[in-house]
């Protein structure tokens, strides 16, 4: 310490601020414990909080840690060392002062604080700490640190409302907790001579002892001047008052992740303690939660006017400077100079002429009304050194102009506004990209297919990040079948919703090859258990025939159906072989065959709309069979019935899949089936029995096309065939279908054939005549069709 100085103790020093947790390790370490004793953040964070301070002594409060080694720091010298205060609770506040003498940074002498904390988080001492050395005192004096209660000194009050602030990087739980116990251990002081007590803290406090002014280290800065007790600092008094509008701000915005309430909050906050107008644009990329913008702005960037706070008269500024505007700034104006450099524009005052070039640039408008006069502060938004957006302030005439410090307030509160608004446009963007990839999942069901009308459901959870897992799919099989599909993949976010990706793909493809429902499910299960040990999912995989009016039905650790029966009401859970679920490997899977009559209602979902945590799903699933039966117009109604009922907002959270499917059947008179040998004049018959069926069904006009399409996949047919006969089968529906099976189990595919080939063109000839058509194996060879669509004519009858 300097001895030949006579000037008092400063009641400002620069203050190190150390969190250590229950196991000895440093939890939070404050840029000021950096300056102290060296090691940064990143190094001091996590790391036993005895290797990294030299101060003995002050670490037993806390659990695991032990006092620093007195050999290499050396004891306290008895200047307030070990200062036990009289505890005010549970647990001491102890104090001390000690030099260390061999370790990095160097030679310190050290006055600390600490204090033992309690409560529901890991921290478990607080410790402050000051270089003595730094603190000029005369040599008659003496400096030790001790405990006194807060409300010993003018405005206790404000003294106690400063002390969260010391604490570093901290949230306001956390800051409230740890400053009530240190209030009621005892506020910090210096005390001198052992009589006279000073309040300290990292930025603030004011000796009570009387003196004349004194230097004062603060924590950033060189020595600045400090008034005694009662007279007035009118700078520090301006800063104090930016510092507290800029604390109230940072706890006001960013309360959300929405990026339009944030909007709000960062444009509400300035007004009308900082400015009476405020006025944010945002680039339009940012609005509308893309990417990053890319490159700097220039005169093409298209801003948004997102919101304006004044505290002008009701709609003065609404006609000029309208909310929800895309305008792109004119050159040689503040807002294009802030947008392009990245820095504040400060006019203290806009003159008459500056006003008329502003609002010359601006056509159809006029500004000069609204600007001239006032003092005008334009401040970017940025984030990762890109302009995101730029807040345009502005005092009225009798108001204090900005200067110079507001021009750094401003800038600070842009800072903290620009970091929050990249934290809900990032959330934004995250949360676009995962519903975009969810959407791009999930199938798009045609209400209809051959026998059997369908209807989905598909809500996203309640949780952070709702992206999940959940899918269903109807698939057009042959024979006028149609598989039903629910599944469901363990777990949230985009890793599920792409494994529900990677899944429901496959399933499609192997519904494609006409598996049955148990061997679907166990290469399913194989494809799950290559891809990686984490993939685990249930699935529910249905395949209805609606002219032998059944279901095949096979389940992988899915939660079952319910059958809702069309001829009394009924409703009943389907009690089928549960098998694991996809994923876990050496299960077998097996099908149930569950017959059913026309008009019964198949119902699919996943356990997000059956269970609620805390209670049984089984009550869940009673629930869905009753609402499932509840009589209902039609089927998109039905589904809505079932989502009231069940989806109520009572705690649910996950994502909810749900899938119906009305099996209306296929009538036998709309069926017709022949066996056909394996010879090439059946081709002709093919023909003949079609036309005569069609005449039969009254759609005669069908018959040219369907017998061209019959002979070509019937003449395909015999040709290839080996000894069993050759099946044809027609089918009416909305459409006709015409299906044709073999005994041959390679598949025909569509090629390009030459003038001179003489095989090739029947294939050719169905694509372009027929609406659909395709190929599939089956158990005993293959099976082509194909789809004609019907023109329905009205009648004369009808016409009349």
């Amino acid at each position: 310490m300097d001895s030949g100085t006579s000037e008092s103790i400063p009641g400002r020093v620069p203050l190190a601020v150390v969190v250590v947790g229950s196991d000895g390790l440093v939890t939070h370490w404050s840029s000021g414990a950096r300056k102290l004793f060296g090691p940064g953040r990143e190094e001091a964070v996590g790391s036993p909080a005895a290797d990294l301070m030299p101060v003995y002594g002050a670490l037993g409060d806390a659990e695991g840690c032990t006092a620093a080694d007195s050999a290499e720091y050396g004891p306290a010298d008895g200047l307030g060392a070990e200062l036990d205060t009289i505890p005010l609770a549970p647990g001491y506040a102890r104090a001390g002062r000690a030099r260390s003498t061999g370790r990095p940074p160097g030679r310190l002498d050290v006055i600390w604080w600490a204090y033992p904390l309690a409560g529901p988080g890991p921290e478990r001492l607080l410790m402050l700490a000051a270089d003595a050395g730094a603190l000029p005192v005369e040599e008659s004096r003496r400096i030790a640190p001790a405990f006194a209660p807060h409300t010993d000194f003018p405005d206790a009050t404000l003294l106690a409302g400063r002390l969260p602030d010391i604490l570093p990087n901290m949230g306001p739980a956390a800051c409230g907790r740890i400053a009530a116990q240190v209030l009621e251990l005892g506020y910090p002081v210096l005390e001198i001579s052992r009589h006279e007590r000073i309040p300290v803290t990292h930025d603030w406090g004011t000796p009570r002892h009387a003196g004349r002014r004194s230097r004062v280290p603060a924590a950033d800065a060189p020595a600045t001047e400090v008034r005694a007790a009662g007279e007035p600092d009118l700078e520090h008094a301006a800063v104090r008052e930016r510092l507290e509008f800029l604390n109230e701000v940072s706890k006001g915005i960013g309360t959300s992740l929405d990026l339009e309430r944030t909007i709000r909050e960062v444009t509400s906050a300035a007004v009308p303690r900082f400015t009476d107008f405020a006025g944010t644009h945002l680039r339009a990329a940012v609005l509308a939660g893309e990417g990053f913008p890319d490159g700097p702005p220039d005169v093409t960037t298209v801003w948004h006017r997102v919101s304006v706070e004044h505290n002008d008269e009701p709609g003065r500024w609404d006609d000029t400077v309208p909310v929800g505007e895309a305008i792109a700034f004119p050159e040689h104006t503040p807002f294009f100079q802030c947008m392009v450099t990245g820095e504040p524009v400060l006019i203290p005052r806009i003159t008459e002429e500056l006003g008329n070039r502003i609002s010359e640039r601006f056509e159809k408008r006029d500004l000069r009304p609204l600007i001239n006069g006032r003092s005008m502060l334009v401040v970017p938004l940025k984030a990762r050194h890109v302009v995101l957006g730029f807040m345009v302030l502005m005092r009225r005439e009798g108001r204090e102009p900005f200067d110079d410090m507001d021009r750094t307030t401003g800038a600070e509160l842009a800072a903290r506004a620009g970091l929050v608004l990249d934290n809900a446009r990032m959330y934004t963007y995250q949360e676009n990209v995962a519903d975009t990839l969810q959407d791009s999942m999930l199938p798009q069901l045609t209400p209809r297919t051959a026998g059997c009308d369908t209807a989905t459901r598909y809500l996203p959870g309640t949780r952070l990040g709702r992206v999940g897992g959940d899918w269903f799919d109807s698939i057009k099989l042959p024979g006028s079948r149609t598989a039903l599909v629910v599944g469901d993949v363990m777990g949230h976010g985009l890793h599920s919703a792409a494994m529900m990706g990677q899944l429901r793909t496959a399933v499609q493809t192997m519904a494609a090859l006409d598996l049955p429902p148990e061997r679907l499910l166990r290469n399913l299960d194989d494809l799950a258990q290559r891809l990686g040990e984490h993939y685990l999912a249930t699935c529910l995989y249905a395949v209805y025939d609606p002219i032998r009016s059944e279901l095949r039905i096979a389940n992988a650790g899915h939660i079952p159906p319910v059958l809702v029966r069309a001829a009394d009401g009924r409703s009943e859970l389907l009690q089928l072989p549960t098998g694991a679920p996809i994923g876990v490997g050496g299960v077998p899977f097996e099908a149930a065959a569950v017959p059913v009559a026309p008009g019964d209602r198949l119902v699919l979902c996943t356990d997000g709309l059956v269970e609620v945590r805390g209670q049984d799903i089984g009550a869940g699933l009673a629930a869905l069979c009753e609402s499932a039966a509840h009589p209902a117009a039609s089927m998109d109604d039905a589904c809505d019935t079932i989502i009231r009922a069940l989806n109520n907002g009572d705690g649910r959270k996950d994502d909810v899949a749900l899938l119906m499917a009305r099996l209306n059947g296929i009538p036998a008179e709309h069926v017709a089936e022949w066996q056909l040998a394996p010879e090439p004049r059946e081709a002709a018959r093919a023909r003949r029995l079609a036309r005569e069926r069609l005449a039969a069904w009254g759609l005669a006009d069908a018959a040219p096309t369907m017998e061209v399409l019959v002979g070509e996949l019937v003449g395909n047919a015999v040709r290839h065939a080996r000894t069993r006969s050759v099946g044809l089968r027609l089918v009416r529906t909305d459409v006709l279908l015409c299906e044709v099976t073999d005994d041959d189990h390679t598949l025909p595919a569509l090629s390009g054939s030459g003038l001179d080939e003489e095989s090739g063109r029947g294939l050719r000839v169905v694509s372009a005549m027929a609406r659909e058509w395709g190929a599939s194996h089956t158990a005993r060879g293959k099976t082509v069709w194909c789809e004609q669509a019907l023109v329905h004519r009205p009648s004369r009858a009808a016409g009349r």
